[in-house]
Protein backbone atom coordinates (compact mmCIF):
# COMPACT_ATOMS: atom_id res chain seq x y z
CA UNK A 1 0.00 0.00 0.00
CA UNK A 2 1.13 3.40 -0.82
CA UNK A 3 0.27 5.38 2.36
CA UNK A 4 2.94 7.61 2.74
CA UNK A 5 1.84 11.78 1.03
CA UNK A 6 2.61 12.31 -2.78
CA UNK A 7 2.90 15.98 -3.52
CA UNK A 8 1.70 16.42 -7.34
CA UNK A 9 4.31 18.57 -9.19
CA UNK A 10 4.37 22.33 -8.35
CA UNK A 11 1.89 22.04 -5.31
CA UNK A 12 3.22 24.85 -4.58
CA UNK A 13 1.08 26.58 -6.74
CA UNK A 14 -2.17 25.45 -5.71
CA UNK A 15 -1.06 26.18 -1.98
CA UNK A 16 -0.43 29.93 -3.15
CA UNK A 17 -3.80 30.25 -4.55
CA UNK A 18 -5.26 28.41 -1.11
CA UNK A 19 -3.55 31.02 0.18
CA UNK A 20 -4.86 33.60 -1.44
CA UNK A 21 -8.48 32.17 -0.75
CA UNK A 22 -7.95 32.23 2.91
CA UNK A 23 -6.46 35.79 2.97
CA UNK A 24 -9.14 37.34 0.91
CA UNK A 25 -11.47 35.14 3.60
CA UNK A 26 -10.62 36.62 6.54
CA UNK A 27 -10.22 39.72 5.43
CA UNK A 28 -14.18 39.86 4.39
CA UNK A 29 -14.60 38.39 8.43
CA UNK A 30 -16.04 34.78 7.40
CA UNK A 31 -15.28 31.78 8.37
CA UNK A 32 -14.39 28.74 5.42
CA UNK A 33 -18.11 27.03 6.98
CA UNK A 34 -19.70 30.85 5.83
CA UNK A 35 -18.01 30.85 2.54
CA UNK A 36 -18.89 27.51 1.58
CA UNK A 37 -22.48 28.38 2.57
CA UNK A 38 -22.51 31.67 0.52
CA UNK A 39 -20.95 29.72 -2.27
CA UNK A 40 -22.99 26.70 -1.97
CA UNK A 41 -20.30 24.15 -1.58
CA UNK A 42 -18.83 21.70 0.95
CA UNK A 43 -17.42 23.54 3.57
CA UNK A 44 -14.69 20.55 3.10
CA UNK A 45 -14.18 21.83 -0.40
CA UNK A 46 -13.38 25.61 0.85
CA UNK A 47 -10.98 23.90 3.42
CA UNK A 48 -8.89 21.36 0.92
CA UNK A 49 -8.21 24.70 -1.47
CA UNK A 50 -7.34 26.38 1.58
CA UNK A 51 -4.94 23.94 2.54
CA UNK A 52 -3.54 23.40 -1.37
CA UNK A 53 -4.73 19.80 -1.70
CA UNK A 54 -7.17 20.17 -4.71
CA UNK A 55 -7.24 22.52 -7.06
CA UNK A 56 -9.36 25.77 -7.79
CA UNK A 57 -11.79 25.45 -9.94
CA UNK A 58 -12.33 28.29 -12.68
CA UNK A 59 -16.22 28.78 -12.13
CA UNK A 60 -15.63 28.45 -8.64
CA UNK A 61 -12.48 30.73 -8.37
CA UNK A 62 -15.22 33.40 -10.33
CA UNK A 63 -18.17 32.76 -8.30
CA UNK A 64 -15.36 33.17 -4.84
CA UNK A 65 -14.07 36.70 -6.36
CA UNK A 66 -18.24 37.65 -6.89
CA UNK A 67 -18.49 37.12 -3.37
CA UNK A 68 -15.64 38.10 -1.84
CA UNK A 69 -15.19 41.31 -3.91
CA UNK A 70 -11.64 40.57 -5.24
CA UNK A 71 -12.14 42.15 -8.40
CA UNK A 72 -11.19 38.93 -10.56
CA UNK A 73 -7.89 38.04 -8.06
CA UNK A 74 -8.70 34.33 -8.20
CA UNK A 75 -9.71 33.67 -11.80
CA UNK A 76 -6.80 35.53 -12.94
CA UNK A 77 -4.42 33.09 -10.52
CA UNK A 78 -6.53 30.08 -11.62
CA UNK A 79 -5.81 31.05 -15.34
CA UNK A 80 -2.05 31.23 -15.18
CA UNK A 81 -2.09 28.11 -12.58
CA UNK A 82 0.84 25.86 -13.98
CA UNK A 83 -0.85 23.52 -16.68
CA UNK A 84 0.94 20.50 -14.71
CA UNK A 85 -0.96 21.04 -11.96
CA UNK A 86 -4.53 20.27 -13.63
CA UNK A 87 -6.17 17.12 -13.93
CA UNK A 88 -7.68 16.81 -17.62
CA UNK A 89 -10.46 19.14 -17.84
CA UNK A 90 -12.60 16.26 -18.81
CA UNK A 91 -11.83 14.45 -15.74
CA UNK A 92 -12.20 17.42 -13.11
CA UNK A 93 -15.57 16.79 -12.17
CA UNK A 94 -15.30 13.47 -11.36
CA UNK A 95 -12.21 14.09 -9.43
CA UNK A 96 -14.58 16.17 -7.42
CA UNK A 97 -17.08 13.81 -6.77
CA UNK A 98 -14.53 10.85 -6.04
CA UNK A 99 -13.08 12.78 -3.00
CA UNK A 100 -16.32 13.15 -1.31
CA UNK A 101 -18.63 10.23 -2.57
CA UNK A 102 -19.80 8.44 0.38
CA UNK A 103 -20.02 5.47 -1.56
CA UNK A 104 -18.58 3.77 -4.91
CA UNK A 105 -19.38 0.80 -7.28
CA UNK A 106 -16.70 0.20 -9.88
CA UNK A 107 -17.06 -2.18 -12.96
CA UNK A 108 -14.06 -2.75 -14.84
CA UNK A 109 -12.79 -4.74 -18.12
CA UNK A 110 -9.66 -3.79 -19.13
CA UNK A 111 -7.51 -2.01 -16.26
CA UNK A 112 -7.66 -1.52 -12.56
CA UNK A 113 -9.62 1.39 -11.42
CA UNK A 114 -7.19 4.30 -10.09
CA UNK A 115 -7.47 3.62 -6.53
CA UNK A 116 -6.43 -0.27 -6.70
CA UNK A 117 -3.28 0.26 -8.85
CA UNK A 118 0.10 0.04 -7.51
CA UNK A 119 2.91 2.85 -8.41
CA UNK A 120 4.56 0.36 -10.68
CA UNK A 121 0.97 -0.80 -12.79
CA UNK A 122 0.03 2.89 -12.89
CA UNK A 123 3.71 3.54 -14.12
CA UNK A 124 3.01 0.77 -16.76
CA UNK A 125 -0.74 1.81 -17.39
CA UNK A 126 0.55 5.67 -18.38
CA UNK A 127 3.65 4.73 -20.10
CA UNK A 128 1.35 2.73 -22.61
CA UNK A 129 -0.53 5.56 -24.21
CA UNK A 130 -0.29 6.10 -27.70
CA UNK A 131 0.79 8.63 -28.13
CA UNK A 132 3.31 8.88 -25.58
CA UNK A 133 4.10 11.32 -22.43
CA UNK A 134 6.91 12.54 -21.57
CA UNK A 135 9.26 11.43 -18.04
CA UNK A 136 7.81 14.18 -16.64
CA UNK A 137 4.36 13.96 -17.57
CA UNK A 138 4.54 10.34 -16.47
CA UNK A 139 6.14 10.98 -13.00
CA UNK A 140 2.84 13.87 -12.54
CA UNK A 141 0.07 11.42 -13.60
CA UNK A 142 1.48 8.92 -11.27
CA UNK A 143 2.08 11.02 -8.01
CA UNK A 144 -1.89 12.39 -8.76
CA UNK A 145 -3.12 8.91 -9.00
CA UNK A 146 -1.60 7.55 -5.85
CA UNK A 147 -2.78 10.29 -4.13
CA UNK A 148 -6.50 9.58 -5.05
CA UNK A 149 -5.93 6.19 -3.03
CA UNK A 150 -5.80 8.13 0.48
CA UNK A 151 -9.37 8.24 0.40
CA UNK A 152 -9.63 4.58 0.86
CA UNK A 153 -7.51 5.28 4.23
CA UNK A 154 -9.36 8.01 5.13
CA UNK A 155 -11.09 7.15 9.10
CA UNK A 156 -14.28 6.93 7.90
CA UNK A 157 -13.54 5.45 4.30
CA UNK A 158 -16.48 5.30 1.72
CA UNK A 159 -17.91 2.13 1.22
CA UNK A 160 -16.63 0.86 -1.88
CA UNK A 161 -17.62 -1.89 -4.31
CA UNK A 162 -15.25 -3.22 -7.30
CA UNK A 163 -16.46 -5.81 -9.92
CA UNK A 164 -13.34 -6.65 -12.19
CA UNK A 165 -12.87 -8.50 -14.88
CA UNK A 166 -11.02 -12.01 -15.06
CA UNK A 167 -9.43 -10.69 -17.90
CA UNK A 168 -7.43 -7.82 -15.73
CA UNK A 169 -6.28 -10.10 -13.12
CA UNK A 170 -4.45 -11.98 -15.66
CA UNK A 171 -3.36 -9.53 -17.80
CA UNK A 172 0.73 -9.60 -17.11
CA UNK A 173 0.79 -5.94 -17.47
CA UNK A 174 4.17 -4.45 -16.88
CA UNK A 175 6.03 -7.74 -16.59
CA UNK A 176 5.94 -10.56 -14.53
CA UNK A 177 7.36 -8.38 -11.32
CA UNK A 178 4.88 -6.14 -11.34
CA UNK A 179 2.14 -8.56 -11.71
CA UNK A 180 3.24 -9.90 -8.97
CA UNK A 181 3.34 -6.91 -6.71
CA UNK A 182 -0.53 -6.16 -7.88
CA UNK A 183 -1.88 -9.14 -7.15
CA UNK A 184 -0.66 -8.91 -3.42
CA UNK A 185 -1.75 -5.62 -3.32
CA UNK A 186 -5.38 -6.86 -4.95
CA UNK A 187 -5.56 -9.34 -2.40
CA UNK A 188 -4.77 -6.93 0.37
CA UNK A 189 -7.16 -4.28 -0.57
CA UNK A 190 -9.42 -6.96 -0.39
CA UNK A 191 -9.53 -7.40 2.95
CA UNK A 192 -9.81 -3.30 3.35
CA UNK A 193 -12.53 -2.22 5.63
CA UNK A 194 -15.44 -0.71 3.58
CA UNK A 195 -13.79 -2.58 -0.03
CA UNK A 196 -15.97 -5.33 -1.67
CA UNK A 197 -13.66 -6.81 -3.77
CA UNK A 198 -15.34 -9.54 -7.13
CA UNK A 199 -13.86 -10.93 -9.92
CA UNK A 200 -15.95 -11.69 -13.07
CA UNK A 201 -15.05 -14.83 -14.21
CA UNK A 202 -14.20 -14.85 -17.82
CA UNK A 203 -15.93 -18.71 -18.55
CA UNK A 204 -19.33 -16.78 -17.80
CA UNK A 205 -22.17 -17.60 -20.35
CA UNK A 206 -24.54 -14.31 -19.54
CA UNK A 207 -22.66 -10.60 -18.89
CA UNK A 208 -24.76 -7.82 -17.69
CA UNK A 209 -22.45 -4.97 -18.65
CA UNK A 210 -20.90 -5.85 -22.28
CA UNK A 211 -21.29 -2.19 -23.11
CA UNK A 212 -18.25 -1.81 -21.25
CA UNK A 213 -17.51 -0.28 -17.95
CA UNK A 214 -18.62 2.32 -15.85
CA UNK A 215 -18.67 4.12 -11.87
CA UNK A 216 -21.98 4.84 -9.44
CA UNK A 217 -21.71 7.02 -6.99
CA UNK A 218 -23.63 8.75 -3.80
CA UNK A 219 -22.48 12.07 -2.79
CA UNK A 220 -23.12 13.07 0.92
CA UNK A 221 -26.34 14.78 -0.26
CA UNK A 222 -27.23 10.76 -1.42
CA UNK A 223 -27.69 12.31 -4.77
CA UNK A 224 -26.95 9.10 -7.64
CA UNK A 225 -24.42 9.54 -10.47
CA UNK A 226 -22.50 7.55 -13.13
CA UNK A 227 -19.30 7.83 -14.69
CA UNK A 228 -17.66 6.46 -17.47
CA UNK A 229 -14.86 7.24 -19.99
CA UNK A 230 -13.99 6.53 -23.52
CA UNK A 231 -10.93 6.55 -25.62
CA UNK A 232 -11.05 10.56 -25.52
CA UNK A 233 -13.18 11.71 -23.36
CA UNK A 234 -15.74 10.69 -20.56
CA UNK A 235 -19.50 11.33 -19.55
CA UNK A 236 -20.88 11.97 -15.98
CA UNK A 237 -24.51 10.77 -16.17
CA UNK A 238 -27.49 12.37 -13.59
CA UNK A 239 -30.59 11.71 -14.68
CA UNK A 240 -32.29 9.47 -12.49
CA UNK A 241 -33.65 7.57 -14.98
CA UNK A 242 -29.92 6.38 -16.65
CA UNK A 243 -28.41 5.95 -13.23
CA UNK A 244 -31.12 3.55 -12.43
CA UNK A 245 -30.41 1.45 -15.16
CA UNK A 246 -26.49 1.52 -14.52
CA UNK A 247 -27.49 0.69 -10.76
CA UNK A 248 -29.37 -2.57 -12.52
CA UNK A 249 -26.66 -3.59 -14.59
CA UNK A 250 -24.27 -3.38 -11.50
CA UNK A 251 -27.05 -5.33 -9.05
CA UNK A 252 -26.73 -8.23 -11.63
CA UNK A 253 -22.75 -8.41 -12.29
CA UNK A 254 -22.60 -8.73 -8.60
CA UNK A 255 -24.70 -11.71 -8.68
CA UNK A 256 -22.53 -12.88 -11.98
CA UNK A 257 -19.34 -12.22 -10.19
CA UNK A 258 -17.19 -14.55 -7.64
CA UNK A 259 -17.87 -13.93 -4.15
CA UNK A 260 -15.67 -11.84 -2.12
CA UNK A 261 -14.26 -14.85 -0.62
CA UNK A 262 -13.96 -16.93 -3.89
CA UNK A 263 -12.57 -14.07 -5.44
CA UNK A 264 -9.77 -14.00 -2.18
CA UNK A 265 -9.22 -17.66 -3.21
CA UNK A 266 -8.38 -16.81 -6.51
CA UNK A 267 -6.19 -14.10 -6.07
CA UNK A 268 -4.12 -16.26 -3.61
CA UNK A 269 -4.48 -19.24 -6.26
CA UNK A 270 -2.75 -16.94 -9.19
CA UNK A 271 0.12 -15.56 -6.58
CA UNK A 272 0.43 -19.40 -5.73
CA UNK A 273 1.26 -20.11 -9.94
CA UNK A 274 2.69 -16.48 -10.35
CA UNK A 275 5.60 -17.70 -7.28
CA UNK A 276 5.55 -21.27 -8.93
CA UNK A 277 6.92 -19.48 -12.15
CA UNK A 278 9.41 -16.82 -10.54
CA UNK A 279 10.96 -19.80 -8.91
Amino acid sequence: MHSRKRQRKNASAMKLVGALVALFREAAGLTQRQLAERACVHTETIASVEQGRRPLKPDLAALLDRVLTTKGALTTAVDNMPEIDRYPAWSEQYMDLEREAISMSFFANQVLPGLLQTENYARAVIRSRVPTFSEDEINTRVANRLERQEILHRRVPPTASFVLSEAIVLAQLGGPQVYRETLRHLRICADLPGITLQVMPLARQTHAALDGPFILLETPEHQHLAYSETQRGSQLVSDPDEVSILAQKYAMLRTQALNTEDTKGLLDRLLGESNEHHT
